[in-house]
């Protein structure tokens, strides 16, 4: 809505157009009357609309023609007065102001008109039979109001519908020659009416019915009124109302109806909160709200928006299948201008047999989207009326801004939930297999994906400790002079190498020795295609060498030709060293053979469990007495042997792995 309105009253000379003016601020009529009026401005507080309103007035005897045509492309709305006693100035209205105005104003923004019969005192008949068909001829004229500056008839009136003209016009809404709204009006308000359909059954019931009327007037609907409003779309419309609900083609209807008596105050008032300007597109104040972003900092969704997200997906997903068919997803982003996710997406998140996006992929897609992309994030938000359906201020509520990272290393713990991996190796390494793994997809499957529907990034949820977590896989493109800050920004580095081609480990070497060697970024090393005959390295030193030097942990053997999904602990280690940086882990090893694996298969067997269950039993049934749970000396004797225990189970734990 305009901050302001600027009305310029033009017409012959002696038809009222001062004295109207003059009427208006003083509440009565003048006694002399100079040739113009100075600029008069009326605070907001007084108007009804609550906008100041700027009134210029144009004298032919004090202004030159220049003056005026500057006026006239200055002017938000004009008012043509002329005096109904006086048929040359009715006649000077189409043959000289009408097309005057629009030789001075420019064709896409149209200037609305209104035409002002001023003297209805001098004369007993009503000029109106003279004044609509030029009202038919010309649809910038907004309406016509007779009035008298003399008696103070109508002269309030006047001016709000001026203002009206401006603030709500009726052109962008509304064709007089078919009767009927424009297609940009039906298309914005059929965007409302499924926006509003919470359930997405086609009808707008009657909680939802209330909740619109709440959240566009701040006040719901009496039942008995609710009521009213569907007869009267029952006795015009046969298929306007449906199950007791309200359906599109009623909610455009009632808009029509509203429109064509005089209330396009009330369809732009609805327009307006659901982000549309004056020109029916989507506010970009909407659409991107601000939202400040430090350096160091991502974005992440908050519980708020996930609960929106997850309410969309529910409500889409009309067989209960938790996937989203083709259908399904079209309707999703009905309320669109654009399809927002291509076939990449499919290659990008998880899908099920058929390559529908489940809901776990469709969350997945989201993160992403925020993370890499908060502006678009915002965007599509308001596509989906985030702030209205959740009532909040604006899309950014949905956004959490971390902490930057820094902050995060000193305090050895972080509060964010996605993590970044950027993915690099040589050509033909394994690298989009690797992405592709992530999603549960072995190689059989990955050949089925057309290259031009390839994604370089992954995106799936991990545990890390019984903490759901996104990690994020990206691709890097194997071109080692142009690596970009984007390139190098992230959480933990993954250098992935072909352990069947002898040349795949001397681009991970020189990666890592240019770029990463002296950060603090964590890196790991992946020896893909470990189902392939392994060949030694063309390069100074082994993979494990390498690593043992650079305290790195060991390479990771990684496959995904298999005939099940491929195994996802490699990653969940991946999430675990992007949350701790901090921490080095010593070994993250799965062969099953080095003194580590031994221990730790030991330490988790069934026998040792049962042991340790059986002897916990005996210790406390049989041999402890309720008075020794009572006694503060048992406790500290208790206390002192679990700590002896711990010591010494911690010294074997370094013995072994310094041996190892």
């Amino acid at each position: 809505m305009r901050k302001d309105v600027r009305i310029l009253l033009v017409g012959e000379p002696k038809v009222g157009k001062t004295s109207l003016i003059m009427s208006l601020v003083s509440e009565e009529f003048p006694d002399v009357v100079p040739y113009r009026a100075e600029e008069i401005t009326i605070p907001a507080d007084v108007t009804p609309e609550r906008v100041p309103t700027h009134i210029v007035d144009y004298s032919e005897a004090e202004q030159t023609d220049e003056q005026l045509f500057q006026e006239i492309s200055k002017a938000n709305v004009i008012c043509i007065v002329y005096a109904v006693n006086n048929k040359k100035s009715i006649e000077k209205v189409t043959s000289h102001w009408i097309p005057l105005i629009t030789e001075n104003t420019d064709k896409d923004s149209r200037v609305p008109l209104i035409l002002v019969g001023n003297k209805s005192d001098l004369v007993e008949h009503s000029s109106m039979e003279t004044i609509l068909p030029i009202m038919n001829q010309y649809s910038e004229i907004e309406t016509c109001v007779e009035c008298s500056a003399k008696n103070l008839k109508n002269i309030s009136e006047l001016f709000y519908y001026a203002q009206k003209a401006v603030l709500h016009p009726t052109g962008p809404l509304y064709c007089p020659e078919k009767k009927d709204m424009k297609p940009l009006c039906v298309k914005a308000l059929t965007r409302i009416f499924k926006v509003s359909d919470l359930d997405n059954d086609g009808n707008l019931n009657d909680n939802e019915l209330n909740f619109f009327q709440r959240t566009c007037f701040n006040t719901p609907l009496e039942p008995q009124a609710l009521e009213d409003v569907k007869n009267v779309v029952r006795k015009n419309l046969i298929d306007g109302v449906c199950d007791n609900g309200l359906t599109l083609k009623g909610f455009l209807f009632l808009h029509t109806l509203f429109i064509q008596r005089g209330r396009h105050e009330t369809t732009w008032t609805v327009l307006r909160r659901f982000g549309y300007d004056d020109d029916l597109e989507l506010n970009q104040d909407y659409l991107f709200p601000p939202l400040k972003i430090p350096p160091d900092c991502t974005t992440e969704l908050n519980h708020n928006a996930y609960l929106f997200l997850q309410s969309v997906f529910d409500k889409h997903d009309k067989d209960r299948d938790c996937a989203l068919s083709p259908e399904e997803l079209r309707d999703l982003f009905d309320v669109f201008p654009y399809m927002p996710w291509g076939p990449d997406v499919n290659n990008t998140v998880c899908t099920n047999d058929q390559g529908w996006i489940t809901y776990q992929g469709y969350l997945s897609q989201w993160t992403l989207t925020t993370y890499l992309d908060v502006q678009r994030c915002l965007e599509y938000l308001g596509y989906l009326g985030y702030s209205i359906i959740a009532e909040q201020e604006s899309q950014a509520a949905g956004i959490t801004v971390t902490r930057d990272k820094k902050i995060d290393l000193q305090k050895k713990q972080t509060q964010r939930s996605v993590f970044r991996c950027n993915v690099f190796g040589d050509i033909g390494s394994g690298k989009s297999g690797f992405l592709q793994a992530f999603l549960g997809r072995n190689l059989m499957r990955q050949k089925t994906i057309k290259e031009e529907h390839r994604s370089y990034y992954a995106i799936n949820t991990t545990y890390v400790y019984g903490q759901e977590k996104y990690l994020l896989l990206h691709e890097v493109f194997p071109d080692f002079d142009y690596l970009s800050d984007s390139d190098l920004a992230c959480d933990i580095v993954c250098l992935v190498y072909d352990v069947s081609n002898p040349y795949s480990f001397e681009y991970c070497a020189k990666v890592f020795k240019q770029y990463f060697m002296d950060s603090k970024t964590p890196c790991m090393m992946i020896a893909a295609k470990s189902d392939l005959p392994e060949v030694k390295q063309m390069y100074g030193c082994s993979p494990l060498e390498f690593c043992r030097r650079h305290k790195m942990p060991p390479p990771q053997s990684f496959t995904c030709n298999a005939a099940s999904a491929p195994n996802r602990d490699i990653y969940t280690k991946l999430t675990t060293m992007a949350m701790y940086p901090h921490a080095r882990l010593r070994c993250m090893c799965t062969c099953n053979r080095c003194t580590f694996c031994l221990c730790q298969n030991f330490l988790n067997s069934e026998l040792l469990q049962m042991v340790r269950a059986k002897l916990y039993a005996v210790v406390l049934r049989r041999h402890v007495s309720q008075a020794d749970l009572k006694s503060s000396t048992f406790w500290l004797r208790a206390s002192v042997g679990a700590t002896v225990f711990a010591v010494l189970g911690f010294a074997m734990y370094r013995v072994l792995l310094k041996t190892r």
